[in-house]
Parts: structure tokens; C-alpha cells; sequence
């Protein structure tokens, strides 16, 4: 009897381990994943309004007309994007609890972008992650 329930008790044990230290390591793989896939998904968008806002030497209607199309991911769920008029682009994963915000400015009329993401832990560092 006292075998049987200190193998209960060890099997209780390793299932604690594994739902408290590995699924969260996973998990945060996975938003990891995520958050690279939402960054490359506004590289298109960023792109035109690059070359709009070099075209016509300042930001203001940069963004304008300028859509992301929705994208459903097997693995990471539906991510979405929004550009504004001035070209910044929000996007965001609602399954993974993801945002990314790139704002554009203008250097001697050429585009640069500052990526800030959020959770910072999912973001990698060129989106202000760790």
C-alpha cells in the first residue's frame, strides 16, 4: 500500500513539473514564433510606405491606401495589421497575447523604422525584446 502511494505520490510530482516549468517554455517558444512571423508579415506594408515617404520627402499620406490583408496561421492563429495615414503599423496575434507598433521616420529622406513589441519577453531584440 505505502508503495503504491509513493508512486502516486511521483507521478503527482512529474505531472506538477511538467505543467509548471516545461508547458510555459513551450508556450513562450510558440509566442516567440508568433511574434517573428507578425514582424515579417509588415514588412510588405513597410516597404510601400518606405518608398512613398522617400518619394514625396515627408510621412503625412505615407500609409495612405496602403493594407495589410489579414492572415490566419495554422500554428499561431489570425494576425492582423493596421497602417495609419502617417505609415505607422500596429499589428497584433489575439491567440498569443502579441502587439507590434513600427513607427517610421525620416533621416536625410531616407526611412527608418523603431519596432517596439509587447510582451517584451516573445520580442526579439529588434523589436525591444531582451
Amino acid at each position: 500500500m505505502r508503495i503504491g502511494l509513493l508512486i502516486v505520490a511521483a507521478l503527482a510530482l512529474v505531472g506538477f513539473l511538467v505543467v509548471a516549468v516545461v508547458m510555459p517554455r513551450m508556450a513562450g517558444a510558440d509566442a516567440k514564433e508568433a511574434a517573428q512571423a507578425l514582424i515579417a508579415g509588415a514588412g510588405p506594408a513597410q516597404q510601400q510606405v518606405g518608398a512613398a515617404a522617400e518619394k514625396s520627402g515627408k510621412l503625412e499620406g505615407s500609409g495612405d491606401g496602403v493594407k495589410i490583408a489579414p492572415r490566419n496561421d495554422s500554428r499561431h492563429g489570425e494576425m492582423k495589421w493596421l497602417v495609419s495615414e502617417s505609415g505607422a503599423i500596429r499589428g497584433w496575434n489575439e491567440r498569443n497575447a502579441l502587439e507590434v507598433t513600427f513607427i517610421p521616420s525620416l533621416q536625410d529622406g531616407k526611412p527608418s523604422w523603431n519596432c517596439r513589441g509587447y510582451p517584451v519577453r516573445a520580442m526579439p531584440a529588434s523589436c525591444g525584446g531582451r
